[in-house]
């Protein structure tokens, strides 16, 4: 039996119990966690802006220690570090075929498995595939990847989530250039490190813009050159701060209709807006025909920062040991399991980085 933070149904609050986890099957993996990022797609799984079979151990951003392995593994074995991937492809369908792996149609399918029990038998389902609120767990082989030497595993945990998106919105979906401005709306995990992403670009000036002035302070030390508070004025003073022009690059990782609306109003004529937050269907955005004529700009939505994490690891890995990207800034918050629920609170209130669940 471990223990893990369980969501009973859409709506309910987590409850931390003990679980039946079983040995791993042939071509499955069991992993002792190290750490686990608390993501606002686990809050958008609590209250039904993403779905996912109920009940369920929430959680996919990770990483630990190989366990045991089952039949047919062979590209890990006990006692290795790796990082769990959440959305792995398959390789076959149109998507992997056309070489967008992080759109794969077969990436979720995991997510319906019954993977383990409560102590009194009921079924539970991995979450997002990896089930990383929990002490241990099992997954699929094509879920877990090598951990990069030389990074601790608590630290190589934000790999598997808000680094490589916030890595992927820049360099693949945004693509910014050295010199170019970018402004990032939102200053999480996932914004932090896009703001250090587009410091490590070459960008300049980086605006970050959040609604808490508690914020400017970790945006700065990521990379920002400058901080806005949001305000009705928003996009007017990123203008100003990028020549009276606009941002040539606004990523935007929140989610509000408002917010990619001000994130498109700040960027550029012929700029880019890319969106990497994830709203509800009730998050309307409206734009008239003339002003997408005129402004030529692109709007671009950004799943899993477009990466592909066997190709983009090993590039953060090199990032990180040259000093370059530093993991530990977008982490505010060091928690155990029991402080989820917290963690959740704070994210609604749009208070610090990444709360990091630690083992």
């Amino acid at each position: 039996m471990v223990r893990a933070a369980i969501l009973p149904a859409v709506g309910s609050p987590l409850r931390i119990a003990e679980i039946d986890l079983p040995e791993p099957g042939p071509g499955q993996v069991r992993v002792r966690l190290a750490a686990a990022g608390v993501c606002h797609s686990d809050l958008s799984l609590t209250n039904g802006t993403m779905r996912v079979p109920v009940p369920a151990v929430l959680g996919h951003e990770g990483a630990g220690t190989v366990v045991s392995v089952g039949e047919g593994v062979t590209h890990v074995a006990p006692g290795d570090g790796v990082v769990l991937n959440w959305a792995p492809s398959c390789g076959a369908c149109h998507h992997c075929r056309l070489g967008e792996v992080w759109l794969c149609a077969s990436a979720l399918t995991g997510v319906g498995a019954v993977y383990a029990r409560t102590a009194d038998g009921t079924d539970l389902h991995p979450g997002l595939n990896v089930a990383a609120f929990a002490e241990e767990t099992v997954v699929a082989a094509n879920c877990v990847l090598p951990a990069p030497e030389g990074i601790p595993l608590t630290e190589a945990a934000l790999l598997g989530c808000a680094v490589l998106t916030g890595h992927g919105a820049v360099h693949h979906n945004a693509r910014v250039r050295e010199g170019e401005s970018v402004a990032v709306f939102g200053v999480g995990g996932v914004g932090l490190a896009a703001l250090q992403s587009a410091r490590i670009a070459g960008a300049g000036p980086v605006v970050a813009v959040d609604v808490s002035p508690a914020k400017e302070e970790l945006a700065r030390a990521a990379g920002a050159t400058d901080f806005v508070l949001a305000s009705e004025t928003t996009a007017k003073q990123v203008r100003a701060l990028t020549g009276g022009h606009g941002a040539d690059v606004a990523i935007e990782c929140v989610g509000r209709a408002e917010t990619i609306r001000t994130a498109w109003d700040s960027t550029r004529r012929g700029g880019r807006t890319t969106v990497v937050g994830i709203g509800g269907k009730e998050q309307q955005v409206t734009f008239h025909a003339l002003e997408i004529f005129h402004f030529a700009r692109t709007l671009s939505g950004c799943v899993y920062g477009n990466c592909d994490p066997a190709r983009d690891l090993p590039v953060l890995a090199d990032h990180i040991r040259a000093g370059r990207l530093d993991l530990a800034a977008l982490v505010s918050d060091r928690i155990t399991l029991d402080g989820i629920p917290a963690a959740f609170e704070a994210m609604l209130a749009g208070k610090g980085g990444r709360s990091l669940v630690v083992f």
